[in-house]
């Protein structure tokens, strides 16, 4: 591909210049339009495909009072599966509206989020699907008042009206905690995400609300909350079954805490230790090939992003027109690996 005389990426006055030709009547070709002359357009067309030049469709899109065909995806955590599941589910419905994904990472930055969301904005995305990492979401509702559709996913909208898809993250937690107790388990550990984070704070609830069915009270000593990498996790399990009376069964907020865990209770389990039991929220890969009995919430990833993308590609469509927002919540089901 030849560079423009000027420098970078070929122009549509370079590609004017190489046919001999008008700048605009350069456009006029690249456009299609049929009254050019057919040797004035071969002679465009072959100038362009030389240079390799590539039409600036977002320019081209705002010019003619159209958005840019780009929605930003913003997500706390792309290490994490989950995100990668999302994102593929998200992108599979916007695709079908002509519409493309821009990923951001925030890394659980409240100020990384505020800075991306407003690059965005700047940008003149179509709109945006966030995870927010905190409650304060003050800058998408200031994206939202500013005309841009915004789609939350996995956690509600706080303090303006928003399209979100939920998980049933107090039913699953509930679930699985209330599968341990059923298996004579009563000192049960909680291992979760940060307590600003809606999920692990819904599944906190969850795991409280299963013991209190079951006349227990959750004991503070055998919570642990902040954990968003799997060493943390296991450094954190490491500590819980190190206590005098330590738990007989654990239950994570998350696939990282999970993984986290379980690495802890197998070398608990290698210096002959007492079994622990294990259960968690989120399916992951290669969870039945650990080798240890496990009991896992399960949803499906993939659905949370396409209902995201759906709901964000029908406010597109309406353009702006005022509906109520919608919520929905996806629903969870128990499954369980080795045995």
């Amino acid at each position: 591909m030849e560079q423009s005389r000027r420098g970078g990426q070929p122009t549509l006055r370079d590609v004017a210049e190489r046919a001999g030709v008008s700048a605009m009547t350069a456009s006029r070709v690249l456009r299609d339009d049929p009254q050019v002359l057919p040797a004035t357009r071969e002679r465009v067309r072959a100038a362009a495909a030389a240079l390799g030049y590539r039409p600036n469709e977002v320019a081209r899109s705002l010019r003619l009072g159209r958005g840019t065909g780009l929605v930003g995806l913003v997500v706390t955590n792309l290490a994490n599966p989950f995100y990668s599941r999302l994102a593929l589910g998200v992108d599979s419905v916007l695709v079908q509206d002509g519409l493309k994904t821009v990923i951001g990472n925030t890394g659980q930055d409240p100020h990384a989020e505020r800075e991306l969301v407003a690059d965005l904005v700047a940008r003149r995305v179509d709109g945006i699907i966030a995870v927010p990492a905190g409650a304060d979401q003050r800058h998408l509702a200031a994206a939202a008042a500013e005309g841009v559709p915004v789609v939350l996913a996995s956690r509600p909208p706080e303090g303006f009206a928003a399209d979100c898809v939920l998980v049933d993250d107090f039913g699953g937690a509930h679930a699985a905690t209330a599968r341990l107790l059923e298996r004579g388990h009563r000192r049960i550990g909680f291992l979760g995400s940060p307590p600003a984070v809606h999920t692990g704070t819904e599944r906190l609830r969850g795991y409280a609300a299963a013991l209190a069915d079951a006349g227990l009270t959750a004991d503070t000593r055998l919570i642990r909350q902040g954990q968003t990498e799997p060493r943390e996790a296991t450094r954190a399990a490491t500590e819980l079954l190190a206590l005098p009376e330590a738990p007989t069964a654990l239950f994570c907020s998350n696939n990282r805490n999970t993984i986290g865990v379980f690495r802890a209770i197998r070398a608990h389990r290698a210096a002959g230790e007492a079994e622990v039991a294990l259960a968690g929220f989120d399916d992951f890969e290669l969870a039945d090939a650990l080798g240890l009995p496990l009991t896992l919430v399960a949803y499906d990833s993939d659905e949370l992003g396409r209902a995201a993308g759906r709901l964000l590609a029908s406010r597109v469509r309406a353009g702006g027109s005022p509906t109520p927002p919608r919520h929905l919540v996806l629903p969870t089901s128990l499954v369980e690996y080795g045995g």
